[in-house]
């Protein structure tokens, strides 16, 4: 990997509508809450973890690290925390993950930054088989404007946003069971 520090950013800026209104990052897994699962498997792979979170501060700030509320009002999806985290990210990269995939892989930003680099690309995006697995992504700060841009012209779909860039799809087949997400209480049963 180059010398570029890497910012990590836990995304649990939503409402958990499909969990039954519950925020989904402190929902239990296995005696701990799902965030505390998702951060445990980010740490080593990042030079600083963050937390986007628009409710429960106060147990997010909890796990130790940052946590900071989309700037965008109204839940407005993934896009709005990424969008947080680039303005308060220290590090040339960022990277982010879901609270609710517990699973990721222990080699996921460095497969990112890998193909990143390689692509000279401005964003990175996990894809298993032709699925895209776009809230796990790696970009460059320097996307900061142009996501504003984005926002501010009422757009909030990620896929929409990523394919005006120049972007790279990662393969992670070897790994697909890793990207599963637990979204509602009919998962977290069958994961239990």
């Amino acid at each position: 990997m180059s010398d570029a520090k890497i910012s990590g950013v836990l995304l649990a800026g939503g409402q958990g509508r499909r969990m039954g209104g519950v925020d989904k990052g402190l929902v239990e897994l296995h005696g701990r809450p799902m965030a505390a699962h998702v951060l445990e498997r980010l740490a080593p792979q990042v030079d600083e973890l963050l937390i986007n979170a628009n409710q429960n501060a106060e147990r997010y700030a909890e796990f130790g690290h940052p946590v900071f509320p989309d700037e965008i009002g109204g839940f407005a999806g993934p896009l709005a925390g990424l969008h947080a985290a680039l303005t308060r990210a220290h590090h040339p990269l960022v990277v982010t993950v879901p609270c609710d995939s517990p699973f990721l892989p222990e080699d996921l930003v460095a497969r990112l930054h890998d193909s990143l680099q390689a692509a000279g690309a401005d964003l990175a995006v996990a894809k298993t088989f032709d699925q895209a697995h776009p809230v796990f992504c790696l970009c460059r700060r320097e996307v900061l404007s142009h996501l504003t841009a984005f926002l501010e012209s009422g757009g909030r779909k990620i896929d929409a946003w990523y394919s005006t860039l120049n972007i790279v799809e990662v393969c992670f087949d070897d790994q697909e069971a890793a990207f599963r997400n637990i979204n509602t209480r009919e998962d977290l049963s069958r994961e239990s």
